[in-house]
């Protein structure tokens, strides 16, 4: 006979579809997995904190490295859609969106589940064992600079300084992980600010001062 908690759990779990039974596991596996590290979490721990059984838990991630992975693409979706839907909502130059970035890190390292970046956090956990977690690491980051240097070339400047840029986003992110501080996002935008102004092709708008 299951016992209360076992029996809520299948009440819960009776009561949602199958995408929101995965999507409320992802959402506690994100928890876990961003805030205390991917080796210190357990499936039970996921199990627990989700409120789902462990047989529905591994019905739908047959393993802790599909589940990994899973929460690993989301992540890569949601960060860097919120990121575009900020950068977007900006008014203003090419040149205004390119900074735009540091001002959206900017708030996100004030977040309290602020840990760093969640890729570079997996792969300093698992990269040189798991290639699901090195892949999904470099699509991130490959991604990323992508982005930015779509943003740079729409501000006139050479493909190099998109990459320059993207470099500095990072390095402000590791630094602010460290640091528990978010001025890295404010110095890294000021040598974009840089940047832009010296690479940048005089026909583009001007740089805000």
């Amino acid at each position: 006979m299951a016992g209360p908690l076992q029996g809520e759990r299948h009440s819960l779990e009776g009561g949602l579809g199958g995408d929101a039974v995965r999507e409320r596991v992802l959402d506690a596996a994100e928890r876990l997995f961003y805030g205390q590290g991917i080796q210190a979490v357990g499936m039970d721990a996921v199990r627990t904190a989700s409120g789902v059984t462990l047989r529905r838990l591994y019905q739908l991630f047959p393993s802790k490295s599909a589940l990994v992975e899973a929460y690993l693409a989301r992540r890569d979706e949601r960060w860097r859609d919120a990121l575009a839907r900020y950068v977007e909502a900006t008014e203003g130059t090419p040149q205004e969106r390119v900074l735009a970035v540091f001002d959206w890190l900017a708030r996100w390292f004030t977040e309290d589940d602020f840990r760093g970046c969640a890729f570079v956090n997996s792969f300093g956990e698992l990269g040189a064992t798991s290639p699901v977690v090195a892949s999904a690491a470099r699509h991130h980051k490959d991604a990323f600079r992508a982005y930015v240097a779509g943003l740079t070339e729409a501000a006139g400047a050479p493909p190099a300084t998109g990459s320059h840029i993207a470099l500095l986003a990072e390095g402000a992110i590791v630094t602010a992980a460290v640091s528990a501080f978010p001025a890295p996002a404010e110095d890294a935008g000021q040598a974009a600010r840089i940047l832009l102004a010296t690479t940048a092709s005089p026909s583009t708008d001007h740089l805000p001062s």
